[in-house]
């Protein structure tokens, strides 16, 4: 069901849900645009009728030929006027959120996520040096030859530090491969027409980056593209689902205040990032949910690192999902959890602004998939809890085993070897 058919049909549950979520959207303006367009078309249809039932009377009168130049006119001012009309209710549109499905935890923020894991960190026989002196200390992480070349919020990995970014990167996607996805390796520069199907704009304009000049994007994830790759296409059921992979830079306008947050990778205006993307039969997003979660969490336990599962409540669940979970993985040097994967049963929100629809026979009656995204990890926060977690007392970096094929068998990074 689309935004507009759901204040159609009950514009109080929908005012409750953006009350849920914490969203502001001009949902009176919506419903007063929509009244007037509705009018409006009535009028014209009328009017319409009028001019063809007149059509259809033999030769009119000089009186007819008048009162249907007056028709004419009318039809052509009204036609402007809905064409006006519609387009103002369909941009604001935009700003509705998905609904919100049934059962998810009631609250304002994350901090009324609901637990569903929460491993114990790992035992350290060391006080953990946060990753921005260790990873500096090791000569693997260089934030201020980051900042001299790109500005605040950038950093440079070296040596045996970028290439255990990208063996991690190859080892991920490896792993959904082997679940069945298919690797897509797509553009990291996108059209408007995608970020509007994948709900990215006009919402989340502020913080992305663009070229106006050409009016293209750059990704703020790999997911508009792997929602895009199907719009305005019918599928064939037989080829759902379809699951896809991909690795991507992402580019986001963090807007940061003075704090901890600020210190070191966590946040950045560009990181790194395995994107995990599914169209399915509505029937099957609910399981499908369970199963991407699963393969974020199987990355974090094949790097016997610390795991905590919780349920997004609704005042945190975002603006496409209607219900969704958060990966996290623990810091030891900063004491907190970071999130690393937030997977999203998106229902057909995505598809109806994309139009992906599919047959579930021959000619039968077109329906929307369902979509899901989820990372499958984003990779500073897995760097940084990498780095805290795998430190030893001789100033060294244990790699962790699960990639140590990726990285021509190398145990660890020892101190030294990457002199700044």
């Amino acid at each position: 069901m689309t935004p507009l058919q759901r204040i159609r049909e009950d514009p109080q549950k929908v005012r409750d849900m953006l009350a849920a979520r914490g969203f502001d959207a001009p949902l009176d303006r919506i419903l007063e645009l929509d009244r007037k367009a509705r009018d409006l078309r009535a009028q014209v249809e009328s009017l319409n009728a009028e001019r063809n039932k007149a059509s259809r009377g033999g030769p009119p009168s000089e009186e007819v030929k008048a009162r249907m130049r007056e028709v004419g006119e009318r039809i052509k001012a009204d036609q402007a006027e809905l064409t006006a009309l519609e387009a103002e209710r369909d941009e604001k549109l935009l700003w509705i959120p998905n609904e919100i499905a049934p059962g998810v935890p009631q609250g304002k923020d994350e901090h009324d996520n609901k637990v569903l894991r929460q491993d114990k960190p790992r035992q350290l026989d060391l006080v953990p040096q946060p990753h921005w002196d260790f990873g500096e200390a090791l000569g693997i992480l260089d934030i201020p030859r980051g900042t001299k070349l790109s500005g605040s919020r950038f950093y440079v990995l070296r040596g045996a530090g970028a290439a255990l970014q990208r063996a991690l990167i190859a080892w991920m996607i490896d792993l959904k491969i082997a679940a069945g996805f298919t690797e897509i390796y797509p553009p990291f520069v996108t059209r408007r027409e995608t970020l509007v199907g994948s709900a990215h704009l006009p919402h989340f304009d502020e913080n992305l980056y663009r070229d106006e000049d050409d009016d293209v994007w750059l990704l703020p994830t790999a997911e508009p593209q792997l929602v895009g790759l199907h719009r305005d296409e019918i599928l064939d059921a037989a080829a759902l689902p379809r699951r896809y992979v991909a690795y991507t830079a992402c580019f986001r306008r963090e807007h940061m205040s003075a704090g901890r947050d600020v210190r070191g990778i966590k946040r950045g205006h560009e990181f790194d990032k395995v994107e995990m993307v599914v169209h399915c039969a509505p029937e099957e997003s609910p399981a499908w949910l369970d199963k991407m979660t699963a393969l974020a969490v199987e990355v974090l336990e094949k790097l016997e690192l610390p795991v905590r599962v919780s349920e997004r409540c609704t005042g945190d669940l975002g603006f496409t999902a209607i219900r969704g979970f958060d990966v996290d993985v623990w810091s030891p040097a900063a004491n907190e959890w970071l999130e690393v994967s937030s997977a999203s049963n998106c229902g057909s929100f995505q598809a109806e602004r994309s139009s992906i629809r599919f047959r579930r026979e021959a000619g039968g009656k077109p329906e929307h998939v369902h979509i899901l995204n989820a990372s499958g990890l984003a990779l500073a926060r897995l760097m940084i809890a990498i780095m805290e977690n795998y430190q030893r007392k001789d100033g060294s970096l244990e790699i962790p085993k699960a990639v140590r094929s990726y990285m021509g068998g190398r145990e660890k990074i020892a101190p030294g070897e990457f002199a700044l």
